[in-house]
């Protein structure tokens, strides 16, 4: 009996060494050796960057950096500038300008290939194979976000994806008369207010655009349940401030996993939001709808891809790819619609000029009437001021890709699993 539990005492031993040491092993290979790696094979092409320090990277020369910039930036408030990346992202710029417009530095373990050279970012915005796709790690870090939807999915999962959901997002007349519907209803709103206040009212302008892009991009994905999709929407904001405040940790080792007040509320949230939408949905093919909106297609093509073989969707769970799309759909059409509309008018307001071009066409191509899709695609010129402010304030600050395979952009050798860091300033000034 005694040699029995003698033996049972050495298996169990060694098992935990063996544990023990098949973790240490990986978070060597992880945590030291293919980030090493990956800057040799960089190194040897001349590309250098800042040393990082073992687990955050220069996460925490980027805040010293960034704090400097701010607390210069503060000094000048009379002034609306341009220059925007080189406050928010003022490491970028000095690192620029010290190791040339090809670089490397890290958030965590995530080794980031910044390119900002213009004819390079130019060569890479054009390739098109599945090879280069949506990080990994971005992925993990906003998955209760975006989950497994068209923004974060990569390969054949996206492009089925996007076959589905990309032909309910063109301009219809439906869509059009949402839009002005929605829109009027804030306009009045801001009329009465500033004849209530004589004149002078003070409005919070984004947050009702924010509003009325939330009630027309509910509307088009929830139809008649658009009320329920708005309170969803709501919660997805939320959960998009809470995650912001942990920008800075991305690519952190273990991060999205500790059990802090900031993850366990966005645990929570995410499971809210999950349990929303499938009620939603739940209830629209109880009730056997027969609209034809964006979720009804998403009902649509869920059913498909789990009842068809070959599909490359099918091994994903139906209610999953319900609730990650309709997530997907928010980000997509109302946060980024609303920004872009408050910046555009931020602009207009500073340029009267422009202003008054952009009323005056508006003026003579509606003649009174409410715009359809028709007068939508004449407006020119507000089309350029439009795309001037995309130019200025994209939705997005950076373009991130990683590689899946070692892939040649001209003389640029770029190992598998690298993760390029594409600027938007740069992308939007070629």
């Amino acid at each position: 009996m005694e040699a029995a539990g003698l033996g049972l005492t050495r298996i169990i031993v060694s098992a935990v060494l063996g544990g023990v040491l098949g973790l240490f092993i990986y978070l060597y290979t992880t945590l030291f050796l293919q980030p090493r790696r990956l800057q040799s094979k960089l190194r040897r092409q001349g590309i250098r960057g800042p040393p990082p320090s073992f687990l955050f990277g220069n996460i925490a020369e980027m805040k010293k950096i960034q704090l400097h910039a701010h607390s210069t930036a503060a000094k000048d408030h009379d002034s609306i500038a341009h220059d925007w990346p080189f406050t928010l992202f003022s490491y970028i710029h000095q690192w620029r300008n010290q190791y040339g417009p090809i670089f490397t530095y890290s958030t965590g373990n995530v080794q980031l290939l910044c390119i900002t050279d213009p004819e390079m970012v130019k060569y890479i915005s054009l390739c098109t194979s599945l090879s280069l796709g949506r990080p990994s790690f971005a992925s993990k870090d906003r998955r209760p976000l975006f989950g497994e939807g068209i923004l974060s999915s990569n390969g054949s999962v996206w492009a089925y994806q996007k076959k589905i959901i990309a032909p309910e997002l063109y301009m219809d007349k439906g869509m059009v008369n949402s839009m002005v519907d929605s829109t009027t209803i804030v306009l009045r709103t801001w009329e009465n207010s500033v004849d209530n206040e004589e004149g002078v009212a003070d409005i919070r302008v984004d947050e009702d655009l924010r509003r009325v892009s939330a009630d027309i991009i509910s509307r088009a994905c929830f139809g008649s349940s658009y009320s329920q999709g708005k309170d969803i929407f709501l919660k997805l904001r939320t959960l998009q401030k809470i995650m912001s405040k942990g920008f800075s940790y991305t690519g952190v080792p273990g991060w999205r996993h500790l059990p802090n007040k900031n993850n366990r509320e966005i645990w929570r949230l995410e499971k809210e939001i999950n349990m929303m939408i499938l009620k939603v949905v739940n209830e629209r093919i109880g009730a056997q709808h027969g609209e034809k909106d964006l979720l009804q297609m998403i009902l649509e093509a869920a059913k498909s891809s789990s009842s068809h073989n070959g599909k490359p969707s099918m091994d994903i769970n139906s209610d999953k790819f319900i609730v990650d799309n309709c997530k997907n759909i928010y980000f997509a059409g109302n946060e980024t619609t609303a920004v872009t509309a408050s910046w555009a008018l931020v602009l207009l307001a500073t340029h009267p000029d422009w202003q008054a071009r952009a009323r005056a066409e508006v003026l003579e191509i509606c003649k009174g009437r409410l715009p359809d899709a028709d007068m939508l695609r004449r407006m020119k010129t507000l089309a350029m001021v439009i795309q001037e402010t995309l130019r200025l304030y994209p939705v997005v600050a950076f373009v991130a890709r990683e590689t899946f395979q070692d892939m040649k952009f001209r003389d640029l050798s770029v190992p598998r699993n690298s993760v390029i860091w594409i600027p938007h300033y740069y992308k939007n000034n070629l």
